[in-house]
C-alpha cells in the first residue's frame, strides 16, 4: 500500500478495509495470484473484491462536511499493451460503514505483460462546509492500494484475429499467418498478430476453444504453436540485432523472442542456433518441432 503525503488532511488507513482481489475460475472464485500460468489473449479476466469504508470517520478525519460525497475507483493498466482503463467507480454518500463490491471483467485481447490494479478512495464532492486544510478538489485521493498480476503461459502471448483471407493478400486457403514487426524494441502487444483464416473451420474452432479445447482442437493448437514458434525463432535469427548481449525493454518483441528461444533451446547459444539455421534450415525446422513437442498433448 502507498501512504500519501498530500497538501491536505487525509484519514488514517484504518478507515478502509479491503479484501484481497478474487478471480473467477470456472464456477468458483480464488484469490488472485501474483502470476497467472497458461494465460493467453483469448482468456478474459474477471475480478472482484469487497471494500468496507467507514464514511463517518473518513469525513471527520479528512475535515469534510457531512454532505460530502466520496468515490471508490479502480483503474487497470497493462504493461504489455500500454493500455489503461477504468474498472469500476462507485459514489459513496450516506453514513456509517458501507461495503462496496468492485467487480469487472477485462478483455484478454487488451492485456499482456503485467496487469496493474489500483484502487483509490477519492473525494467526489467536498460538500458545503469543509474545515481548514480539508481536500477541496474533486479527485483528491484519501486512500489507495496497488496489486499486480503477471500474465504468462505456454500459448502465444499476443492477439489473435479471425479474418477472411480471400479479402487479403494472403493465400485464400492458408490456415493462419503470423504478422511480426522487425523492430525488436516495440511492444509485443502491438507488434505481433496471429491471423486465422475464417474459411478454415478446424483452425477457427481451435483458437475459439483454446481455454477448453477438445481433442481435435489440441492437435490443431499444437500445429499452430509449432509453426508460430518456428516463424518467431527464424525471424529472430535473421535479425542482426538479436544476440546474447542484447538488452531489450520489458514486454518488447525482442524480450518475447529471447524468452521463446531460451525456452526452446536452453543452453544453446544464439550464435550456434544462427549457424544451424543458415547451414541446415530443414533440420532446424525439425529441431523446432522437437523442442515444442509437436502433437504431445495432454
Amino acid at each position: 500500500m502507498t501512504r500519501l503525503a498530500p497538501p491536505y488532511r487525509i484519514p488514517p488507513e484504518s478507515v478502509v478495509e479491503a479484501d484481497h482481489w478474487q478471480m473467477a475460475m470456472e464456477d468458483s472464485h480464488v484469490p488472485m495470484p501474483t502470476e497467472l500460468q497458461h494465460w493467453d489473449y483469448l482468456t478474459n479476466i474477471a475480478l472482484h473484491r469487497n471494500i468496507r469504508v467507514d464514511v463517518d470517520r473518513t469525513r471527520q478525519r479528512a475535515g469534510l462536511g457531512p454532505d460530502s460525497v466520496l468515490m471508490l475507483s479502480s483503474v487497470w493498466t497493462s504493461s504489455g499493451s500500454n493500455l489503461r482503463g477504468p474498472g469500476r467507480r462507485v459514489r459513496i454518500a450516506g453514513e456509517g460503514v458501507q461495503t462496496i463490491e468492485i467487480a469487472f471483467e477485462l478483455t484478454g485481447a487488451e492485456l499482456g505483460g503485467t496487469l496493474l490494479l489500483e484502487t483509490a478512495l477519492v473525494v467526489a464532492s467536498p460538500g458545503s462546509s469543509p474545515r481548514p486544510a480539508a481536500p477541496r478538489r474533486s479527485g483528491s485521493v484519501l486512500w489507495n492500494d496497488h496489486h499486480s498480476l503477471r500474465l504468462q503461459g505456454d500459448a502465444p502471448q499476443f492477439p489473435i484475429a479471425v479474418i477472411d483471407f480471400d479479402k487479403t493478400s494472403f493465400p485464400s486457403d492458408a490456415a493462419w499467418h503470423l504478422q511480426i514487426s522487425d523492430n525488436l524494441e516495440s511492444a509485443t502487444m502491438g507488434s505481433l498478430l496471429l491471423l486465422v483464416n475464417e474459411r478454415n473451420a478446424p483452425a477457427v474452432a481451435a483458437v475459439q476453444n483454446a481455454e477448453r479445447p477438445r481433442d481435435t482442437d489440441k492437435l490443431v493448437l499444437s500445429m499452430i504453436k509449432a509453426d508460430v514458434s518456428r516463424v518467431m525463432v527464424e525471424h529472430a535469427l535473421r535479425n542482426s540485432d538479436f544476440h546474447e548481449d542484447a538488452d531489450f525493454p520489458e514486454d518488447s518483441v525482442g524480450e518475447t523472442l529471447m524468452t521463446l528461444v531460451g525456452q526452446l533451446f536452453p543452453g544453446v547459444s544464439i550464435t550456434d542456433l544462427r549457424l544451424s539455421h543458415e547451414n541446415q534450415p530443414n533440420l532446424f525446422a525439425s529441431d523446432v518441432q522437437n523442442a515444442v513437442k509437436l502433437f504431445e498433448v495432454s
